[in-house]
């Protein structure tokens, strides 16, 4: 049995897309599990920043920290609120200028339908397997995270920027021109950007993810209301480990909930 508190599952790509899961001094390898019935058993709570056994609020914080912290702040989520460029702190100016002044990426990426979103250059491809796209692309660099974030605010009128999660559990492959739609992107976007951009011919990036069967009608695990659930482990997706029930668990929203896992059988 393994022990420890949800971080969300890191990913290595080589030949395969790999899924990691790190439990207590345990690194383990969730492609290996599928196939097994695994148990998923709520423990309890710990801050990802106090480790403090509170309730969580919010991205696996107390209330507490995630209305301090820099990185919960309302330019995470809204990067066209971001002010480092301006000399102007929000929580911590030495933090937002460490992320907000890095190269940012606008990029499109399908995942049930086309949607619009900025992540910094370093996450890049990492930030579209999270969200479950099975194929994204790069409209533009910017060389911070304002003007990426004013370009995604003009693009919203376009495309969505949410991804639906359902849709994404069930969607394994996509008739969309991601090409075209990047270069009709890149001529919708606002003037105050273009002046700043950096873009060259990008090519469509498609992730092909380790699930055995696909749910037909996904459902979520709320595992601190159910307490303990097991089923055969069947695929992972974005942030989502699938059972083959159609149980769906989104291990990233379950950040700083503390949990036991075991493996049932093989």
């Amino acid at each position: 049995m393994f022990n420890g508190v949800l971080n969300k599952m890191k990913t290595e790509i080589d030949d395969n897309l790999n899924y990691f899961l790190e439990l207590g001094d345990d690194f383990i390898n969730v492609n290996q599990l599928l196939g097994s019935k695994i148990k998923l058993s709520f423990s309890g709570y710990e801050c990802l920043n106090c480790k403090s056994d509170l309730q969580l609020y919010r991205q696996g914080h107390c209330k507490k920290c995630f209305f301090e912290l820099p990185s919960t702040a309302d330019w995470i989520m809204k990067p066209e609120l971001s002010k480092a460029h301006l000399n102007i702190e929000d929580r911590d100016l030495e933090f937002e200028k460490r992320v907000q002044l890095k190269p940012h990426i606008l990029y499109l990426a399908f995942s049930s339908n086309v949607k619009v979103g900025v992540t910094r250059k370093s996450q890049v491809p990492y930030r579209w397997i999270d969200q479950g796209a099975i194929q994204a692309i790069q409209i533009a660099e910017f060389p911070n995270r304002y003007l990426a974030g004013i370009s995604e605010v003009q693009l919203k009128n376009f495309y969505a920027d949410k991804t639906n999660w359902r849709e994404m559990l069930k969607t394994s492959s996509s008739n969309v021109d991601l090409q075209l739609e990047s270069n009709k992107a890149l001529e919708k976007l606002p003037k105050e950007a273009l002046d700043s951009i950096q873009t060259k011919k990008y090519s469509i990036f498609n992730i092909n993810y380790p699930v055995n069967k696909y749910p037909e009608k996904p459902k979520s695990l709320n595992l601190p209301k159910e307490k303990s659930f097991s089923s055969e482990l069947v695929g992972v997706k974005g942030q989502y480990l699938i059972f083959s029930d159609g149980t769906v668990f989104n291990v990233r929203s379950n950040e700083g909930v503390v949990i036991d896992l075991e493996i049932i059988k093989s």
